[in-house]
């Protein structure tokens, strides 16, 4: 799992993302800002720009490092400073040699980053409903000794499953929140996003 492993991972994001925004921004309108999708976008397309034009990118971490300070730089709401905070941490625990156990264990620390500073755990119907399913999938794979193509489709698998398990719960955390009952039958757009992410990493390390 070498650098260009990880720069190829944002670009099949920011198409995902992209393909996707209509998407995410109607998931948004329903129980938030409406500004998700095209938030993101715009994210990631400076993420890839930060990441062509940085001479010191050379190793896994320092794309994580690199995506998640621009991510909290250039995206607005909370999803900016959550995935920041999520890559940032990730480039922060990874050790290099990049082994499947040791991405596994710096995204674990990633999540708890992201639900140390969203306050938020399962079934609060956020990104952490998709991503703390992903991580414990990446963990179990790694103990059952999978290849690294099937560990990511497995985390990948989990994430789709707990974003779609957010549509009947009832938001308790950020603004959705404040829509009480009205927030069940929606997905959660940061969930739909996060689970985005997994399937990029998947497909390219596929």
């Amino acid at each position: 799992m070498e650098a260009d492993l990880f720069v190829a991972w944002f670009e099949e994001a920011a198409r995902l993302v992209r393909e996707n925004r209509d998407r995410l921004t109607r998931l948004d309108a329903a129980i938030g800002d409406a500004d998700h999708g095209t938030n993101l976008d715009r994210g990631l397309s400076e993420v890839l720009k930060a990441l062509a034009e940085s001479a010191a990118v050379e190793s896994a971490p320092e794309v994580l490092i690199t995506a998640g300070a621009t991510l909290i730089r250039r995206v607005g709401g909370a999803s900016g400073p959550l995935y920041g905070s999520l890559f940032r941490q990730m480039g922060k625990a990874l050790e290099s040699p990049v082994t499947l156990a040791r991405f596994a264990g710096a995204f674990e620390e990633g999540v708890v980053a992201v639900e140390r500073l969203g306050k938020a755990s399962l079934g609060d119907k956020t990104m952490v409903d998709a991503l703390a399913p992903a991580s414990r999938a990446l963990a179990l794979a790694v103990r059952d000794g999978a290849e690294v193509g099937v560990a990511l489709d497995q985390a990948a698998r989990a994430a789709g499953e707990g974003a779609k398990a957010t549509i009947p719960l009832q938001a308790r955390k950020g603004r959705a929140s404040y829509l009480g009952e009205r927030s069940i039958g929606h997905e959660d757009p940061g969930a739909a996003s996060a689970a985005l992410f997994l399937a990029a990493l998947a497909s390219v390390a596929g």
